[in-house]
């Protein structure tokens, strides 16, 4: 880690604390009606961070939480979060980061670079993309694409506002809910939804 990764693991708590105080009124977006996508969800794939190919299709019937990532912000703690998640919730979720470096030169390290960052210092045991780009453009990732218009998911077109927004597809490959970076991936929201049975 580098002495502002120490540091700004350290001011993590702090950071977040500010958020729970000031929350931004699109943090947590619902997909009330349960809107159905236009475009399957479990048509996408992308590549892994090793270069191996992630298809969607392997996880019907789980909730996948996909989120757009970086290791040198200062929401980088919500890393250790989201293992928390991946392994109290096993069978229910899959957990995926998207490293991107879209925000402010955050994520400057190459693939190989970012698989040891995040194991070292996180223990992140789950699966990470490919980096790429998040935010809308050319260059968006597929996935990122689909999640980000409701041509294709159905109902939001909510681009990530910086690193660490969150998207919950259901078991049944709807895009579920949006949490901000400004959520902890352990909110009582997000819990409540991964426990929720399907109707």
């Amino acid at each position: 880690m580098t002495t502002r990764q120490i540091l700004l693991k350290a001011l993590y708590p702090l950071i977040m604390l500010r958020n729970k105080l000031f929350p931004h009124d699109k943090s947590i977006q619902q997909n009330q009606r349960s809107k159905e996508p236009p475009v399957s969800f479990y048509s996408l794939e992308t590549k892994a961070n090793n270069g191996g190919d992630i298809h969607f299709s392997d996880f019907r019937g789980k909730k996948v939480l996909l989120v757009n990532t970086a290791s040198n912000c200062g929401f980088t703690g919500q890393y250790a979060e989201l293992e928390e998640l991946h392994q109290r919730f096993p069978q229910e979720l899959v957990v995926i980061g998207f490293p991107a470096n879209d925000f402010k030169q955050q994520e400057q390290l190459d693939d190989a670079g970012i698989a040891e960052f995040c194991k070292v210092n996180y223990g992140v045991s789950f699966p990470l993309a490919k980096k790429s780009q998040v935010i809308d453009g050319d260059r968006q990732n597929p996935v990122f694409n689909w999640l980000t218009h409701a041509k294709q998911n159905g109902w939001s077109n909510q681009q990530p506002l910086w690193n660490f927004n969150k998207y919950l597809v259901d078991e049944e490959g709807r895009l579920a809910a949006f949490f901000a970076h400004t959520i902890s991936p352990l909110h009582p929201e997000m819990i409540a939804l991964i426990e929720k049975t399907p109707a």
